[in-house]
Parts: structure tokens; C-alpha cells; sequence
């Protein structure tokens, strides 16, 4: 197995740990995460110290193993789908579980949700007509600021937090109205490659 593929089996399994850490009620289970107070402000949970720690490794090894398959000019099929998936259980995964817990808007997760199948049927479609559409710069930014977002809130907006600067929920927010954009965007691309008419 490649190492661009290893990367990405790593973050499926980070992103599987992050998600059951974050929904195992442990206090039912008689585990309870040390609680700390920053700066006498803010209650920090351990619990999501860890998942923010092992959500920022995860993000990294999505950046890596897409730069080393490009290097190495090695991206397979099989590495393509499992990227692809990889990506949507961190992100989607843990998104579900914020706004759960109400860390977040429900809105969010729908958001993102019904975007990545909206890609996904298009992307089916496209390749069923033999054409290929490429990620564009706004899915990519969208992705860029979820990982940043979600990775802040796992932290508790530390240090912003303590200034009243909340940075996680402006980055998550741009992240999903660029999901919307990017959407667009690709729904217009791709019914232009596939010659597809609306009556």
C-alpha cells in the first residue's frame, strides 16, 4: 500500500476515535474527563482537548497524502474514493456530533451533508458521460475553513475565546456558505461538460 494511502486509512481510523470520544456518554459509564478553567474564564473538557489534538493530525495527513500523491504522481482509483471518504466522516462526522451537543447550528451538518451528495451524485453522473470535473478553489477553501473551525471549537476558541473573538464559529460559517457557493458553482460546470438541458 502507498504511503498516500496509508495516510488516508490513518485518518479514517483518527477520524473514527474522534467520534467515539465525542458521543460515548461517559459519565453514564462512570469515566469522567478532567475539567480545567483557562484564564478563570473558560471551562475546558479534556475530552475535547484529545479530539481537538487528533483532529488537527487528521487534517494534516488530508493535506499530506494529496501532496505526496501528486508528487509521486500516484493516486490510484482505490486512493481517490478512500480520500474522498475519509473526508467526509471527519469532517461531516464530527460536524454531526458538534451541533449534537450543541456546539453548533444544525444547519451546518445539513448543509455540508447535502452538499457532499449533491457532489456525489454529479460526480456519478459525469463519470457514466466519460467527463471528469475537477475540484475547484471554492471546495477547497470550504474545506480549509471547516478544518480550521472545527479544530478551534474542539479547543474552545482558545485563546479567542478569552478576548470575545469567535473565531471558530466566523470560520465555520464562512466554511459553510462557501459550501453553498461551491456548489453552485460546480452544479453550473457540470451541467455545461454534460450538455445537460432544464425544461
Amino acid at each position: 500500500m502507498s504511503l498516500p494511502n496509508k495516510l488516508t486509512i490513518s485518518r479514517m481510523v483518527l477520524a473514527g476515535i474522534i467520534i467515539f470520544l465525542l458521543i460515548i456518554p461517559w459519565q453514564d459509564l462512570g469515566i469522567v474527563f478532567p475539567t480545567f478553567y483557562v484564564m478563570g474564564r473558560v471551562v475546558v473538557d479534556l475530552k475535547f482537548l484529545i479530539a481537538g489534538f487528533l483532529f488537527v493530525i487528521a487534517s494534516v495527513t488530508d493535506y499530506l497524502d494529496g501532496a505526496i500523491a501528486r508528487k509521486e504522481k500516484s493516486m490510484s482509483d482505490f486512493g481517490a474514493v478512500m480520500d474522498a471518504i475519509a473526508d467526509k466522516i471527519l469532517v461531516d462526522g464530527v460536524l454531526i456530533i458538534l451541533a449534537y451537543l450543541g456546539f453548533i447550528s444544525v444547519i451546518v451538518p445539513v448543509v455540508a451533508v447535502v452538499r457532499d451528495i449533491c457532489m456525489d451524485s454529479m460526480r456519478i453522473l459525469a463519470a457514466k458521460k466519460g467527463t471528469i470535473i475537477k475540484a475547484q478553489i471554492w471546495g477547497k477553501a470550504k474545506t480549509v475553513f471547516l478544518l480550521i473551525g472545527i479544530s478551534l471549537l474542539l479547543f474552545y476558541n482558545l485563546p479567542f475565546e478569552i478576548w470575545g473573538i469567535y473565531l471558530a464559529e466566523i470560520f465555520i460559517d464562512i466554511g459553510t456558505v462557501l459550501s453553498v457557493i461551491s456548489l453552485v458553482i460546480y452544479f453550473i460546470e457540470w451541467k455545461n461538460k454534460i450538455g445537460l438541458k432544464l425544461n
